[in-house]
């Protein structure tokens, strides 16, 4: 019977969030090559705003736990299990006090309003996943970036995002990158729960009455940990988290 219901529901929300990407991209065109960073940063701050709203229309709400232990005034890896899109557009909005950068897949550079122009100008870095020789250097630079700007970068190191819930197993290497460039940072696990279910039909139609939570773990000083201990400490903060 969901389902059922969803089919409509998800035609007026696809309008909305389609009409919502077409009016800010000429806004974030305007707020970057205009005013700079600053500018373009709330343009995006507030897109991604406006696409939450677009979700209560499908029952969908959101909610942030332990926000309070993020540290401030340093350079912040944000490592996260990933379920769908949706996880982004939350994590933009609810953490935009620390400058979310993102490591995405180069498909995503190009073709769909507000989103492409945003990951090429606005400090995220896209890697092509066929070439991993490309990436190192990518991943570097986005490392150095957060050190030098007190800034944050988000990774999912489980690639692609999980379906099910049921969390893939974590690669380590673009994590290894950016504790390597970023000394100073501070890695925060975080653990999403329920956003795979917006897409449980795939992405039409949509779920319906979804509460998606995202738990802040202990933040971990890059600087006090080999990197194996502060793999096997991230990975199995987010995974034991997870319901599925």
């Amino acid at each position: 019977m969901q389902k059922l219901i969803s089919y409509p529901i998800s035609v007026i929300y696809y309008l909305c969030f389609g009409l919502t990407l077409v009016v800010f991209h000429p806004i974030q065109w305007i707020c970057f090559n205009v005013f700079g960073y600053q500018a373009h940063k709330k343009s995006v701050d507030y897109l991604n705003f406006f696409l939450l709203r677009c979700t209560n229309l499908l029952g969908t709400t959101y909610k942030f736990e332990n926000t309070e232990d993020i540290p401030k005034g340093v350079p912040l890896i944000f490592v996260s299990n990933h379920q769908s899109l949706y996880d982004i557009v939350a994590m933009i909005w609810y953490l935009r006090r620390f400058h979310c950068k993102f490591v995405s897949k180069i498909e995503l550079g190009k073709g769909i309003p507000s989103v492409s122009y945003n990951l090429r100008h606005g400090g995220s870095v896209l890697i092509d996943r066929k070439d991993p020789k490309q990436a190192i250097p990518v991943i570097k630079g986005l490392s150095e970036y957060i050190e030098k700007n007190t800034r944050s970068a988000v990774i999912f190191p489980e690639g692609t995002r999980s379906k099910t819930g049921k969390p893939k197993e974590f690669a380590q290497s673009g994590l290894k990158i950016l504790c390597k460039y970023a000394p100073s940072a501070y890695v925060v696990p975080i653990t999403i729960n329920n956003s795979w279910k917006m897409v449980k039909y795939g992405f039409f139609p949509l779920g319906l009455g979804n509460h998606l939570t995202f738990t802040i773990h202990k933040p971990l000083a890059v600087s006090e940990f080999s990197f194996a201990e502060l793999m096997e400490k991230t990975e199995s903060e987010v995974v034991k988290g997870i319901k599925f």
